[in-house]
């Protein structure tokens, strides 16, 4: 398990069901556009887009605050175990986990390892029509967009087109 790597497959699985004019898109399994889970050892089974949706709509609810997701967390976790391997490098930790929810659980515990190692940084994007997140790397802590080329621009507009109509 790459952390890195890790990290990119949480915000792909937190990212596949982005809102568009008001209607939430399905990426998990949409052969156009969708996200590809092969790069991450995906399979692509239905069993595997099932545990991944619940992961991702549990973990999209505890970003945001809804204390009640954790149980949906435990339940991506169930069957997991870490394993150790002990080498002259250090411990190594395998995932030993049933191959259709492996997914799934590499995104719950990557989410755990940003929020213990970067908290208050994996946020949902503060402009209100959108559904995606981020992982705020940035020095200060303070980004706000999942991207500063689309939510970023708008709400900067908006902002803008306000204060010249206060004006």
């Amino acid at each position: 398990m790459a952390v890195g790597e890790d990290e990119d497959l949480l915000l792909a699985v937190l990212n596949s069901a982005p809102v568009a004019d008001g209607v939430r898109a399905e990426l998990l399994g949409a052969v156009d556009g969708g996200v590809g889970l092969e790069g991450f050892g995906g399979l692509g089974t239905e069993s595997e887009l099932r545990a991944l949706r619940r992961a991702r709509d549990a973990l999209q609810r505890a970003i945001r605050g809804d204390s009640e997701a954790l149980d949906g967390l435990a339940e991506a976790l169930r069957s997991a175990v870490l394993r150790p391997e002990v080498r002259r490098d250090g411990v190594r930790w395998h995932l030993d986990v049933p191959a259709e929810e492996r997914l799934a659980a590499r995104s719950v515990l990557a989410w755990s390892r940003v929020e213990e190692s970067m908290p208050g940084r994996l946020r949902a994007c503060a402009n209100s029509e959108c559904n995606l997140f981020l992982i705020d790397r940035s020095r200060p802590g303070t980004a706000k967009w999942c991207s500063m080329a689309t939510c970023g621009n708008r709400m900067k507009a908006r902002t803008h087109a306000r204060r010249a109509r206060q004006a």
